[in-house]
């Protein structure tokens, strides 16, 4: 917790002062309060006594009433702020956090988990600071003050005083103890309920077509009566602290008039009314010892639960990103648009096996190389080490003659335009989807926009669309088929007018015919640009100018078509299994 808290600026720290501050002058106004009633008390019983001087304690006790409440709304105020532009600054933290995780940190925190961490736990933060500067400061204050203002007083007071003080301390002490372990379990299945709620919205149509409603629901139903039975015992727990509360608070104003009346009929007249008088000051000021603890243990509650929350903030900012920036951020080399493998091989992190093994191709500016394989052979794994989203276990990367890891991550993809294999789409419009890759620099044009797209073969269903160029995509481009959002995705990378293109299995949604047009349409308009594609179809990389055979992580072959039908048993494997002998011999 304490670690979250340097991230506190200069000027919270002045906030946190001012509230300090202004809680003192709260405090020294509430506990004046019972001083006045003592004073109207003995002016009441005294003969003599004008009503003037009583109407005068009255107005000093309005004043301080008045006062406390003054500070007391400035101060919720100023700790409402402070929480919220904390809470916006932890946000923010975890936001840009993650942006920088790469693929390997980015499994280690689920998805569902990082959208808990940055709402949920963030509001328990933020909770913990808007009350616990109001109450965490003020309690403390209040206590010691009160106890200092009674020592005095009656020993027997005193006493009575301090075992109501104990019991609440044993009561919150117990609670603590048997409430704490839960809290971060209470999280933690949060996480699970979002991670549910989060499969069943994005599989709705297979949940649908399944007829796995029912079971979705009973997974559903199994976390979240987890959730709530967990959450039921922590409330049913802290249940008890109220009607404790209550009951020392009783007895003690009972204890204090019990011992008070006893002392009053055993002294004698002169003390009487001094008797009486302490007797009142003390009920107050012993209620202000009560409501005090009353305070700390609403912290008390919320403290362990903001402790969970804290610990699990700074898992995500203090996680070790795995891929570091280089330093260049251009590059001088006389290289444009290479990439070379060197003796590349790799595992996962978490793996023992090597997913790739000594690869090693180069190719050159305006080539195309392409890559096929069976299932799981490493394709698109390969592809990914070249922007850096993971890194080679063995071996090195080039681009334009320099290994990846001495660029800027920037610099590296500003070099690059990446189609996933899964087209990503984002709200918003369908100009602002395929600019989104603007290279670093100025937004890509209408005009480029349009010629991007026209090259994607996507004008025709563009142009049918509501609004054309500025129709509406929805998240996760819903209102689009699979094939228009690769071509976006394709018209995103052409607009981005990089140096290297990687496609990664990024045709398999078009048709033959849309396929064949792309590809030259694409080919003619990234004539002077690198070209990496993965593809499972034999139709989409025939014309590349090297072809790299992968299976089992191993690079099998390299060559042209032509020639790795002649020399790679399983390159032919694959063309034949899609083309037959006499489509292969006149390709």
């Amino acid at each position: 917790m304490f670690k979250l808290f340097k991230n506190f600026k200069k000027k919270d720290y002045l906030i946190i002062v001012i509230c300090i501050f202004l809680i003192f002058i709260q405090v020294w106004l509430d506990l004046r309060l019972p001083d006045y009633m003592s004073s109207i008390t003995r002016l009441v019983q005294t003969e003599g006594n004008n009503m003037g001087e009583i109407v005068m304690q009255g107005a000093y006790m309005l004043f301080c009433a008045f006062g406390s409440l003054l500070s007391a709304v400035c101060v919720g105020y100023l700790a409402s702020l402070l929480s919220a532009s904390f809470s916006k600054l932890l946000r923010k933290k975890i936001f840009n956090k993650v942006e920088d995780f790469g693929t390997e940190e980015i499994k280690k925190f689920s998805t569902s988990s990082l959208i808990t961490r940055t709402t949920n736990d963030v509001t328990q933060i933020e909770m913990l600071i808007s009350m616990g500067l109001q109450m965490l400061i003020k309690a403390p204050i209040m206590a010691v003050w009160a106890i200092s203002k009674i020592l005095n007083k009656s020993i027997e007071w005193s006493a009575l005083t301090g075992a109501g003080v104990v019991i609440l301390l044993l009561t919150i002490g117990t609670l603590m103890i048997i409430v704490l372990p839960r809290f971060e379990k209470v999280q933690k299945l949060i996480d699970k309920v979002n991670g549910v709620t989060r499969e069943n919205l994005t599989g709705i149509r297979v949940i649908r077509a399944f007829n796995a409603e029912k079971y979705q629901e009973k997974r559903f139903e199994n976390v979240n009566s987890e959730l709530t039975n967990t959450q039921l015992f922590n409330q049913k727990c802290f249940a008890v602290l109220n009607p404790v509360m209550n009951i020392v608070m009783h007895f003690l104003t009972l204890g204090i008039y019990f011992i008070g009346a006893t002392l009053i009929e055993k002294a004698g007249m002169v003390d009487k009314i001094n008797l009486f008088s302490n007797m009142v000051v003390f009920s107050s000021y012993g209620m202000q010892v009560i409501m005090s603890f009353l305070m700390l243990a609403m912290i008390f509650m919320m403290w362990p639960r903001a402790q969970v929350s804290a610990k699990r903030i700074n898992e995500v900012i203090d996680e070790k990103i795995s891929i570091v920036d280089g330093k260049l951020d251009e590059t001088a080399s006389k290289e444009v648009g290479t990439v070379e493998f060197k003796n590349v091989s790799f595992k996962y992190p978490d793996a023992d096996e090597y997913l790739l093994k000594n690869i090693s191709f180069k190719v050159k500016k305006g080539e195309t190389i392409a890559f096929i394989g069976s299932t799981g052979s490493g394709k698109s794994t390969l592809i990914n080490l070249v922007p850096r989203f993971y890194d080679v276990t063995d071996g090195e990367i080039l681009v334009d003659g320099i290994n990846v890891k001495d660029y800027k991550q920037e610099a590296l993809h500003n070099k690059i335009g990446y189609v996933p294999q899964k087209a990503v789409m984002f709200t918003g419009s369908i100009s602002e989807n395929v600019s989104y890759g603007d290279n670093g620099k100025e937004k890509a044009t209408l005009e480029q926009i349009k010629k991007a797209i026209d090259v994607a073969q996507g004008t025709d269903f563009v142009m049918k669309m509501d609004g054309e160029y500025e129709a509406h995509i929805a998240r996760g481009g819903t209102n689009v088929s699979g094939g228009q959002k690769q071509r976006l995705a394709i018209a995103r990378a052409i607009a981005r007018n990089p140096e290297i293109y990687i496609f990664d299995d990024s045709f398999s949604a078009l048709d033959y015919k849309t396929d064949a047009t792309l590809r030259r349409e694409l080919k003619n308009y990234t004539k002077d640009a690198t070209s990496m594609i993965v593809a499972q179809r034999i139709g989409t990389i025939i014309n590349a100018d090297k072809i790299v055979v992968l299976e089992k992580g191993e690079c099998v072959g390299i060559g042209n078509h032509k020639e790795l039908l002649k020399s790679c048993d399983v390159y032919k494997e694959i063309a034949l299994s899609q083309l037959s002998k006499e489509e292969l011999e006149n390709a």
